[in-house]
């Protein structure tokens, strides 16, 4: 795979409820172009619906739509589900990043690539990372409130990641999400003023 396709890219990751989607739609408002890997996987999924139904039950699936939260509870909790949804959905994903990318590169400046698992499963060549970053009981306190469950089931949903603290160390720059919208409006300000 070429350099040329993620040349302008920068890669935004972090973990759940660190702050991605809230740090996106901030750079979009400051006119940049994101690409959202989550995005286009629920798109994908609802899309292959059929083949979800076929792998692992039709009650996972509703008038042709994925039902979620329903197939998270098999997924989280089951590396072999998991990996199995992967392979279907990583391969998809990424074709169509690469497919967005292709125009976005055509405009030569910056744009942010939204990888939850960047890290993870490092399948793509961006040579920049970006990682929103709140400590770990912030961020379990987010998930439960987010998601309105236990402490117990956030650690699980959580660890089913890469440390946050790992995630960190291996950035390029870090944007800290531990406090309120003004702080990290200014976050945000600080890393456009360094990539431009």
């Amino acid at each position: 795979m070429s350099n040329d396709l993620f040349k302008n890219a920068i890669a935004l990751t972090g973990g759940i409820s660190t702050g991605k989607s809230t740090v996106c739609n901030l750079f979009k408002l400051h006119g940049f172009l994101t690409i959202d890997a989550d995005v286009i996987a629920h798109r994908l999924l609802d899309e292959n619906s059929n083949k979800i139904a076929a792998m692992f039950g039709e009650q996972y699936v509703e008038n042709g739509k994925v039902l979620r939260k329903e197939l998270g509870k098999i997924i989280f909790s089951n590396e072999e589900n998991k990996l199995k949804l992967e392979a279907l959905l990583h391969p998809l994903i990424k074709e169509q990043i690469i497919k967005e990318s292709k125009i976005f590169e055509e405009q030569n400046k910056p744009y942010f690539v939204d990888i939850p698992l960047f890290f993870e499963k490092m399948h793509y060549p961006i040579s920049k990372s970006l990682v929103i970053y709140t400590p770990k009981d912030i961020q379990i306190q987010r998930l439960m409130k987010r998601d309105n469950i236990s402490k117990d089931e956030a650690k699980v949903k959580i660890s089913n990641q890469m440390d946050i603290e790992e995630k960190r160390k291996l950035a390029d720059m870090v944007i800290d999400n531990s406090q309120n919208l003004k702080h990290l409006q200014a976050e945000v300000e600080r890393i456009i003023g360094e990539i431009i």
